[in-house]
């Protein structure tokens, strides 16, 4: 295979550069443009406060007449200050979901490896005869599988079928197995569905197929599709049940479903064998072995499927870090700026309520309250767009033969929340502090 080659690609840069510029610049002049728009004398007053009028809650007198003092004026002020309420609930969300989908994909790829090969997948290679082989070669192969870094084998039906499919349309690789052991095909194989982990039964009039496949070629319970044989020649096959498997594509069914399907003799021309070391090592050393006896056309081995995991896990799992660290640090900026523009803005306002005798901790929950309520409005919104996210990454991102699991662990969904409420936390300690030491009279003169 060749090197990759890392280019330069100038129209992502220049997009990226433009959205960073517009970001960054854009809302500061709009800003400016405003403020300079106004006349000298204007900008010298404090701005008159925003019209009252009533809000949306205040036309459900059941919910309204029950609230509190407090909880209504911060009801008021959540909707007196709209900016400032989309900004917290938008940005927010936006950590929230990096967050999400980050924690999301890591542990989509975390386990595929251990649930495919420990947990689904129980042999460790697949040896494949070759067509015209005669009774002193298949005796070589017999002693050889009774050999003592053995641990057992049970012959099968393997063929590598094929099907053009995919993102790109190109042509496929499907593993058919095939046993007329249904008994002992579960020691080598587990078939199970992935949300119910309830088994799949192979029957007479259809076959068991890989999740993934079934995803690629858009069927299920009961459709039937086409592929073609080692020979070109077009199958028809109805889907009896989908399997969970994370790598390859797969194709399971027993002999009289093969017969009927190929309209051909069932008979077993691969061996299913498991290893007692389970070792990468030990699979290439044994599969060599394998290799070197006259009657083999083939070995396939999990070791290979296993370094492609290795490698996409490892890459996703640096560019998800990133993620994850951009998505806490967006957060934490987010709050502290919103919180320190809130307390700025409406310093006088605080004052004139501590004048009246409030307490620190009352003036504190008096404004924080409000960026309380809006970062759980915000962490909600957060959690259903960074679903969306982590559901498009694993769609996109996997190669046709691999799966990522689409289920979105407590880690994911826990760990925004916790972050989002530290930073909450610290800064609410950090607003009562300013409140506490806050010079009440020199806040209120400072118009004049």
């Amino acid at each position: 295979m060749p090197d990759i080659m890392l280019k330069f690609h100038p129209w992502i840069t220049m997009a990226a550069f433009a959205l960073a510029w517009i970001s960054a610049v854009v809302p500061a002049w709009l800003a400016a443009s405003k403020e300079l728009r106004e006349k000298p004398e204007s900008l010298l007053l404090p701005k008159p406060p925003a019209k009252g009028s009533k809000i949306l809650l205040e036309h459900f007198p059941p919910l309204w007449n029950r609230l509190n003092f407090t909880h209504k004026v911060t009801a008021r002020n959540i909707f007196r200050y709209k900016t400032r309420m989309f900004m917290t609930i938008f940005g927010v969300c936006g950590a929230v979901s990096l967050l999400t989908a980050g924690l999301a994909v890591q542990s989509s790829i975390g386990q595929i490896g251990n649930r495919q090969f420990e947990e689904l997948i129980h042999y460790d290679l697949i040896v494949a005869e070759e067509s015209d082989t005669n009774s002193a070669q298949r005796e070589e192969i017999a002693t050889t599988l009774k050999g003592k870094t053995v641990q057992s084998s049970t012959a099968v039906r393997y063929e590598e079928l094929s099907k053009t499919a995919g993102k790109e349309n190109d042509k496929q690789s499907i593993t058919l197995l095939a046993t007329d052991d249904a008994y002992n095909f579960n020691e080598y194989l587990t078939l199970r569905d992935r949300k119910t982990h309830q088994p799949q039964i192979l029957v007479n009039n259809g076959a068991v197929i890989s999740e993934r496949l079934a995803e690629m070629l858009n069927v299920s319970v009961g459709d039937t599709f086409t592929v073609n044989d080692e020979n070109g020649a077009q199958r028809t096959i109805k889907v009896a049940g989908i399997s969970e498997m994370y790598i390859g594509h797969f194709i399971f069914m027993n002999a009289q479903c093969y017969e009927h399907v190929f309209g051909d003799q069932y008979s077993t021309n691969a061996y299913m064998v498991g290893l007692k070391d389970h070792s990468n090592a030990n699979m290439e050393r044994q599969g060599a072995k394998f290799m070197k006896l006259a009657a083999v056309r083939g070995v396939v081995q999990n070791t290979t499927q296993k370094n492609m995991v290795s490698t996409i896990v490892g890459s996703l799992n640096q560019i998800m870090e990133v993620l994850i660290l951009v998505a806490v640090l967006l957060a934490v900026v987010i709050l502290y700026d919103l919180t320190n523009l809130n307390v700025s803005e409406r310093i006088r306002e605080l004052s004139t309520i501590k004048v009246l005798g409030f307490h620190t901790s009352e003036t504190t929950m008096y404004i924080y309250r409000e960026t309380i309520l809006l970062s759980l409005l915000g962490i909600l919104a957060g959690y259903g767009f960074g679903e969306w996210l982590h559901r498009y990454i694993i769609t996109e991102v996997p190669p046709d033969e691999v799966m990522f699991d689409p289920a979105i662990s407590w880690i994911a969904l826990g760990a925004p929340a916790i972050v989002v409420a530290v930073a909450l936390a610290v800064l609410g300690w950090i607003v009562y502090r300013q409140l506490e030491t806050v010079d009440m009279l020199e806040a209120l003169k400072s118009v004049e």
